[in-house]
């Protein structure tokens, strides 16, 4: 048994052995960007026969015992743990560089700190190192979000950006990262992943070096790219410790090699790794209706943290169905979630709907609609003080049990709340002037003309009569504003006189 096992195994090595002369559908586009040295370079297939795999003819051959026992047989062994697999696949040149000692020093000063986030990184590493190896791209970029994130999907940085890859909010955008008043997919496991090493690769294929695609991810490609182009001006190198950079971007490239590094040999730098087993931690469920997330949670028989840490991108209290189909769950609780959502009785899934603001409304206003207490209703949808909701706004608000319809696609899936500063206005009474117009007035006062002709009850392109009572609605700090300029214009003037009969004097 133990020697046909040991035929089929080889047979299976010499057909991929012949099949590998076929293009690569795996490898991602920065395999082909640089060109490989001339010397390791390969003919160009001709034809599109070159292209398809080639079997052997014949019939197979049964192999001796010896032959089996020979180097001929490949030693096929996986990786011990998920660490060992990310250290198989280092590719990138290391960094050599006083900042990397440096760095290598403060993180194994705070063991730790270490060994917390790279617990935290144990729900999400599989996931990405899997992204890495179907791209070709080195696997030291799994351990990018240390540097980030700390592997918290939560975070966000006093930039705005967000998650654990931190995105910023245009960047996002560009990456096709949904940013809705319901879910912001910089937060998303899979979709920030995605995202992110999408970003990589075309900052790779830009600059042929990963030290300064990551540079770029840090500061901007178009700083890097300028920053180049000045060293090429003066003369000098181009590398990424060439250049002049913020110190942020300095320290970037040595704190991922000083990571690289501890991964590589933990014992060496008083860290300890937790064990993270090279298989999946988690997997996708639909989601077909919307449910609230503490009972998707309950559902799932996992603690609500843990469920959010999977789900980070879910930071209102219900899931939309039309706007998140999916979510992640530990891997065995999948299972679990289905069956207990099949079984559930308990009544509807979502307490919660959408209530779109039919026109601007103060939060306590829009509250009394909804039958909410102001406080409540700030509270579920994150208002600040001292602002009106505009019109159009999406609001999370309770659902009663005779909503038996969702929330709708494109309600759920571009849903926005906005606001604006709640000014107080104030009613002014005024006499026209000589040529006082509506346009003339707006301008004077830097307030819309349709509001003067509306609150006046004249054309836009009205002219006052000297004399002809205007009422105007000014906010409380322009009024003052005012106020304060004509007093300053009065005492100008005195002024000026008074300087006028002193020169007369004279």
């Amino acid at each position: 048994m133990k020697i046909f096992t040991l035929i089929g195994l080889t047979s299976l090595l010499w057909l991929s052995g012949c099949a590998s002369t076929g293009v690569s559908t795996t490898a991602g586009p920065d395999s082909i960007s640089s060109p490989a040295p001339a010397a390791l370079a390969t003919p160009k297939p001709p034809a599109v026969e070159a292209r398809k795999p080639v079997f052997p003819g014949g019939t197979l051959q049964p192999i001796t015992p010896a032959q089996a026992d020979s180097s001929a047989v490949a030693q096929l062994a996986p990786p011990a743990d998920l660490w060992e697999r990310i250290r198989r696949g280092f590719a990138m040149p290391d960094l050599h560089h006083e900042l990397v000692l440096d760095r290598e020093q403060w993180y194994s000063s705070r063991p730790d700190y270490m060994l917390r986030m790279t617990e935290r990184s144990s729900k999400y590493l599989f996931h990405i190192v899997e992204e890495l190896e179907m791209r070709n791209m080195p696997s030291e970029l799994a351990l990018l979000p240390f540097i980030e994130s700390a592997f918290n999907p939560q975070a966000v940085s006093s930039a705005k950006a967000a998650g654990m890859w931190q995105f910023m909010p245009a960047t996002g955008r560009h990456f096709e990262l949904k940013q809705n008043a319901f879910r912001d997919d910089r937060r998303d496991v899979l979709a920030s992943t995605r995202a992110a090493l999408d970003y990589l690769q075309k900052l790779h294929r830009l600059f042929g070096d990963w030290h300064l695609a990551l540079a770029a991810y840090n500061w901007g490609q178009g700083s890097v790219g300028r920053a180049i182009a000045k060293n090429k001006r003066a003369g000098l190198g181009t590398a990424y410790t060439d250049l002049k950079m913020p110190m942020e971007t300095r320290f970037y490239v040595p704190k991922l090699q000083a990571v690289k590094n501890i991964v590589a040999n933990p014992a060496a730098f008083n860290s300890r790794l937790p064990n993270i087993g090279n298989h999946p931690f988690f997997q996708t469920v639909d989601i077909k209706r919307d449910i609230d997330v503490a009972l998707a949670a309950k559902l799932a028989e996992v603690s609500l943290p843990d469920f959010k840490a999977l789900n980070p991108s879910a930071s209102r209290p219900v899931i939309l169905a039309a706007g998140t189909p999916q979510i992640l769950l530990p891997w065995d609780n999948a299972a679990i979630f289905q069956s207990n959502l099949e079984a559930y009785a308990g009544g509807q899934l979502a307490s919660w709907t959408v209530w779109l603001a039919p026109t601007t409304l103060k939060p306590a206003d829009a509250a009394k609609r909804v039958g909410m207490s102001e406080a409540e209703l700030r509270s579920i949808n994150n208002i600040p003080p001292r602002v009106v909701i505009k019109a159009g706004s999406s609001l999370l608000v309770p659902r009663s049990t005779g909503v038996k319809t969702d929330v709708a696609e494109h309600v759920a899936d571009n849903g926005q709340l906005s606001w604006a500063p709640d000014v107080l206005l104030k009613q002014r009474v005024l006499k026209a002037g000589k040529q006082d117009t509506v346009a003339s007035l707006a301008r004077r006062y830097r307030i819309s003309p349709d509001s003067v002709a509306e609150w006046n009850n004249v054309g836009a392109s009205a002219v006052f009569k000297t004399g002809q009572r205007i009422v105007l609605y000014l906010p409380q700090a322009t009024r003052t504003a005012t106020k304060a300029k004509g007093k300053t214009s009065t005492r100008q003037a005195r002024s000026k006189t008074a300087k006028t009969t002193r020169l007369a004097k004279r």
